[in-house]
């Protein structure tokens, strides 16, 4: 049985934010990350097509441990860790001395996962006065947001969106939202045109960057900037490998690609003493958030911290400074050591699919140093 004025079944929202039904279809009882199968079950990332993408981000490790003065213990953390493979895959990629001093968190909501190495620390949220790199593989474009699209009179309205994905226009954008719009989406009057407010990234990698005390914080996502804002939006669903339309009923993936530059700029922005979006995504998604600090790690709520200045990067840039480039093997190795030829052909094709034009290589890496010069500076 139906209710009357809305046609929602009971125990079903009815048609609200894209914010707020995509956080319970992910994150919420019986979400698609709460799966058993995991994100890999779904869809490939970098950390999926090769492990040379974690051999690369364990040369970074190193780079930002050179950077620290290699201190008695470097803390690498994975955000958003799915089961644990980029965090696996970084371990056994150090070199003896350094896997010695490092201690490796895994950030994510999902139990730990049965067989995990042991020296891997299984956490729902970031730990606190990290030294060393925190690393966010395609995670903050899984932070919820919500969607506006321009009516027939050029106001742009929040799109409101029912458990089944059907969608209609609700009140128009105000406040900060709007603030966020007029920055870093400006959309013109032009009816349809759609826009993701960016809001809640922003305030997720401010609060991530927050808890880093010295070191490297990464963001690596699907990314656009304010020049190049799509005129309709990103808004999509992956399935079981596939692209699908995104429906907030927990059977698929819901993701945006991620404005990258407002991130950037909210990281050095002052630290609010309660920001309205955690780190990570909670359950229920409208939870109010629990983010301490220590004034020593990040000075006083409400007050700027100094930060180096971020940088924006593709991976094919990223991963090319850390000697990842796809380079095809010397013909000539093929007859001395058709074996190793093999393997070297091998990683080549692995490296270019890492880095190709069109493709994983186009993806952004926001850089936030943290009381260090940046590790793949000129001068690193």
């Amino acid at each position: 049985m139906t209710d009357e004025t809305t046609g929602a079944l009971p125990g079903d929202p009815g048609p609200r934010g894209w914010r707020a039904a995509a956080g319970a279809a992910l994150y919420g009882p019986g979400g698609f990350y709460r799966r058993p199968e995991g994100p890999a079950g779904h869809f490939r990332t970098s950390v999926h097509a090769s492990p040379l993408f974690a051999r690369a981000v364990a040369r970074l490790l190193c780079r930002v441990d050179a950077a620290l003065g290699r201190p008695a213990v470097l803390d690498f953390v994975d955000m958003a860790a799915g089961r644990g493979e980029l965090a696996r895959g970084v371990l056994a990629a150090l070199p003896a001395e350094v896997a010695a001093r490092t201690r490796v968190y895994a950030v994510e909501i999902t139990g730990r996962p049965a067989g995990l190495d042991e020296r891997i620390v299984w956490r729902s949220e970031i730990p606190e006065g990290v030294t060393g790199l925190l690393f966010a593989n395609e995670w903050l474009d899984n932070v919820p947001v919500d969607v506006v699209e321009v009516d027939a009179a050029g106001v742009p309205r929040l799109v409101l969106v029912a458990r089944d994905g059907s969608e209609r226009l609700g009140e128009p954008v105000a406040g900060a939202a709007a603030d966020w719009l007029a920055r870093w989406w400006p959309l013109p009057a032009e009816e349809g045109l759609r826009a993701e407010i960016g809001l809640p990234r922003d305030e997720a990698w401010a609060s991530a960057v927050a808890r880093l005390a010295r070191g490297l914080a990464v963001a690596v996502d699907y990314a656009h900037t304010v020049d190049t804002r799509p005129p309709f939006g990103t808004l999509t669903g992956f399935r079981e490998g596939r692209e699908t339309a995104p429906v907030p009923d927990g059977s698929c993936d819901i993701t945006a690609h991620v404005a990258l530059d407002a991130c950037a700029a909210a990281a050095s922005a002052p630290y609010p003493a309660s920001p309205p979006y955690p780190p990570y995504p909670p359950s229920p998604p409208s939870a109010p958030a629990r983010v301490s600090s220590s004034e020593a790690a990040h000075g006083t709520p409400g007050t700027a911290r100094e930060l180096p200045r971020p940088r924006l990067l593709t991976q094919r840039a990223a991963l090319r400074a850390l000697d990842i480039t796809g380079a095809r093997p010397p013909l000539a190795l093929a007859s001395t050591d058709p074996a190793g030829y093999v393997r070297a052909l091998a990683s080549a094709g692995e490296a270019a699919e890492l880095t190709a034009a069109g493709g994983l290589g186009d993806f952004g890496w926001l850089l936030q140093p943290v009381g260090v010069p940046d590790p793949l500076g000129p001068d690193a």
